[in-house]
């Protein structure tokens, strides 16, 4: 705020103010003889002696007063501006005072920030230094390993044109050669392989062996014998190749446990990204040489061999699978994410939930004969099923005199038989309703077995949505081996299965398969299928 004293007065300006008083006075006293001059004779006589009356009583008086009320005006102002001048002058210190404490605070904060900057940077300036040093170090252990190994070469090289002239020389090159296997891995991080070890010793307990693995150890050592060709890698001059077994482990225990790669890191005794690397490559191999052998469409001697279980456990004729789809959670992918969201896993579980969706048909045992990886989480079923494989093929009228059965989110077609939907079932449709649960059960069972078995389908999982298809894949060709040694799952890893049904738009596209529905539902009833007895 801004402050205006009040101009000092000197004697000058005191003579002006009286005499500009005075001019006033006598200024008056001419309009009033003006205004007299105006009026008529007796008014300006009453007038003069009134004015006379009054000059002669009270003039002096008046001219008193005036001169008394003009000094007090006078003293007051001059009273005014000693305050004004004394206030202005208190402000003023104040204002220097808060001016130089200001600076003064503002001197000390800059000093303190040079000061922190310049140990900033000297921190720094270490780092740097360090880490240059440090990779100097590395480089110069590099370049010394790699000239020992050429060093050891070459006179490996001699080594045998001596050994050509002369029968000596053979056990000091292998002597070199062990000097330079412990120069090689000079480079390579120590970590611990003794839970590793200890699994793959002989006399490891089967039980815990199960535990890790989820299958016994004559299931796994089939799969690395089947994997053999494809997953083993040559040794190189600086490292040695990790070896098959270990390979095929770290994927499986991966799959089996969930856990992170940071812990499978620790468990192995490899990097991070190496144990990620591992399970990719080996669930491609698992899905090129594995899965035309464990999972595959049955032949028509297998498909009549499913035809006839199927039809002893229900008495629906012509069964050949049973079709269920899964949703497996997933991270939210960066693009079309409107696409993978779950809405009703979203509601059901107060939480948001992206998800991509499996599609199976199984045979009576819940051994795998189709499957389909991949599709959003925000498709339902019968828009999952036109996707497929399998559907293509039945268009192309390669899946003929087959009833796939499954759930009341499938549409009724030639191929693909569905349960009674509509409200107020007959008996006969209610007892057909039973039967067909029986068989689509199967189905269920084996998608809660797939997901207890391999524990990394129940929650969001590290790999990359494009990379997810073959890791699932690889956890359906491992869940039909399990199947088909009768590899028991154990009751604590026992996984309750949450998958939401929604009845199809439209969900009868074949009125032949109506009519065979009813038929197949008729015949239950009469001739005591469907759980009771016709009564005559």
């Amino acid at each position: 705020m801004e402050i205006t004293s009040f101009p000092s007065l000197n004697q000058d300006d005191f003579s002006y103010f009286y005499g500009f008083f005075q001019e006033m006075d006598a200024h008056n006293g001419n309009n009033n003889i003006n205004n007299n001059n105006n009026n008529n004779n007796n008014g300006k006589k009453r007038r003069r002696r009134d004015f006379g009356d009054d000059d002669d009583n009270g003039g002096g008086d008046g001219k008193d007063g005036g001169k008394k009320s003009l000094k007090e005006i006078l003293a007051s102002l001059i009273l005014l501006e000693e305050e004004d001048k004394s206030e202005e002058e208190k402000w003023v210190m104040d204002s220097e005072q808060e001016k130089a404490l200001f600076e003064a605070n503002q001197k000390q904060k800059m000093e303190a920030m040079q000061e922190y900057y310049m140990n900033f940077q000297d921190h720094f300036t270490d780092l740097d230094e360090s880490e240059l040093s440090r990779i100097k170090r590395a480089r110069k252990s590099a370049s010394t390993a790699v000239a020992t190994a050429a060093a050891i070469a070459s006179d490996n090289a001699s080594s045998d044109n001596s050994v050509q002239s002369s029968g000596g020389g053979g056990a000091g090159s292998g002597g070199g050669g062990a000097a330079g296997g412990q120069h090689r891995r000079l480079w390579v991080k120590d970590r611990s392989k003794a839970w590793w070890e200890s699994c793959n010793h002989p006399d490891f307990p089967e039980v815990e062996f199960y535990r890790s693995f989820r299958m016994s150890r004559a299931t796994f050592n089939m799969i690395c014998d089947e994997l053999d060709s494809v997953v083993t890698k040559k040794d190189t001059m600086l490292r040695a190749a990790i070896p098959v077994r270990q390979r095929v482990a770290v994927c499986i225990w991966r799959l089996a446990t969930g856990e992170p790669l940071r812990l499978v890191s620790k468990r192995f005794g490899l990097g991070i990204s190496t144990c990620h690397k591992l399970v990719l490559e080996v669930c491609s191999a698992i899905k090129t040489v594995l899965m035309p052998k464990f999972l595959q469409w049955p032949d028509e001697e297998k498909m009549k061999k499913i035809k006839d279980d199927f039809e002893s456990m229900s008495g629906i004729p012509n069964v050949g699978g049973s079709m269920y789809t899964t949703h497996i959670p997933i991270i939210a992918p960066k693009i079309s994410v409107a696409a993978y969201f779950n809405k009703r896993h979203t509601e059901r579980n107060q939480k948001t939930s992206y998800s991509i969706t499996v599609q199976g048909v199984v045979d009576p045992k819940g051994v795998f004969t189709d499957v389909c990886i991949g599709w959003p989480g925000s498709m339902p079923d019968d828009q999952v099923l036109e996707k497929s494989a399998l559907y293509q093929r039945a268009q192309r009228g390669l899946v003929k005199n087959v009833w796939v059965v499954g759930n009341s989110g499938y549409p009724l077609m030639d191929w693909v038989m569905v349960p009674y939907t509509h409200q107020n079932l007959t008996w006969t449709q209610h007892a057909f309703n039973e039967k067909i649960g029986e068989i689509q059960g199967v189905a269920k069972d084996a998608f809660a077995r797939l997901k207890g078995r391999w524990s990394c389908l129940q929650k969001r999982t590290e790999v990359k949505l494009q990379d997810l298809p073959v890791v699932l894949g690889a956890c359906c060709v491992l869940h039909n081996i399990c199947e088909m040694r009768n590899e028991e799952l154990d009751p604590e890893l026992r996984f309750e299965l949450f998958d939401d049904e929604m009845i199809a738009e439209n969900s009868v596209r074949s009125m032949s398969s109506v009519q065979a529905r009813d038929h197949i539902a008729h015949n239950l009833l009469h001739h005591g299928l469907a759980g009771t007895a016709f009564l005559s």
